[in-house]
């Protein structure tokens, strides 16, 4: 995966600090610390991600994740009023004063015929299509007012680099999501400027008759009933610190989570 990303034209060790412990040369244990910048409640802010947390199997139970998380958190003790990471072990992280955070999807039913296609997927491998996409990711706004990310290339290819990503050249904009019969999944916008919903259910050529959004689609002029839900089925999101979205509606999009 990094060096699929490095062909992207980022580099994953250039984004993420590690915090390590060895036997000798062989690393046995890593947590790992990079920014992650969000729009969240009206405002930018960069929050401190924890990722990459491992300890080799012959090592655990001898504090060697301790050690490392302790010294990531005092590390981003000064630098982040937030760090967030997301898993599905949870009592993991609760010691170091990580909380679970309740997320929703948000559902919106739909009466689109779908009579015309107006989307490509992008094919990464073309000059052109990884242009459209950095030029894209350098220039986005957030999907959602509530929570949604501004930046960090390296992890948007991380999380979306292997799944479709679907462009519609007239709005300028990426849109990660799935089309289940008549459902439509949407995972995340890249634009420059909002639209409607009315205006991407108009370019798919299938009829919809529901929309499920896993972040808010405040910024897409559409009536959706939240629902609490994990994203992906079994991914908690836990924070540490200040979280000016915590006790709303919200879910952090699939391409921001580490």
């Amino acid at each position: 995966m990094a060096q699929l990303i490095k062909t992207l034209g980022t580099s994953w060790e250039s984004v993420s600090t590690p915090f390590m412990c060895f036997e000798g040369e062989q690393a046995i244990a890593h947590v790992g610390v990079l920014e992650i910048p969000v729009w969240m409640m009206g405002k930018p802010m960069i929050i401190g991600g924890i990722h990459g947390v491992a300890t080799h199997p012959d090592y655990r139970r001898r504090g060697y994740y301790r050690q490392c998380m302790t010294a990531a958190l005092d590390y981003c003790a000064t630098r982040y009023q937030t760090l967030a990471l997301t898993t599905d072990q949870p009592d993991y992280y609760t010691p170091f004063g990580f909380r679970a955070i309740q997320e929703h999807a948000f559902v919106a039913e739909c009466q689109s015929t779908g009579d015309h296609n107006g989307f490509r997927i992008l094919d990464l491998k073309i000059d052109t299509d990884r242009a459209i996409l950095h030029r894209l990711l350098d220039e986005r706004t957030s999907v959602s007012d509530s929570l949604g990310s501004i930046g960090a290339k390296a992890l948007f290819f991380f999380n979306e680099v292997n799944n479709p990503l679907y462009y519609a050249e007239d709005l300028d904009l990426i849109i990660a999501m799935e089309i289940e019969n008549t459902q439509l999944k949407l995972h995340d916008i890249v634009w420059k400027q909002p639209c409607q919903l009315i205006d991407i259910l108009d370019r798919i050529p299938q009829p919809i008759h529901k929309a499920v959004f896993y972040f808010s689609p405040d910024r897409l002029n559409i009536d959706a009933q939240a629902v609490p839900q994990l994203q992906g089925g079994d991914s908690y999101l836990m924070v540490h610190g200040e979280f000016a979205a915590e006790g709303r509606s919200f879910m952090l999009p699939r391409s921001a989570r580490c």
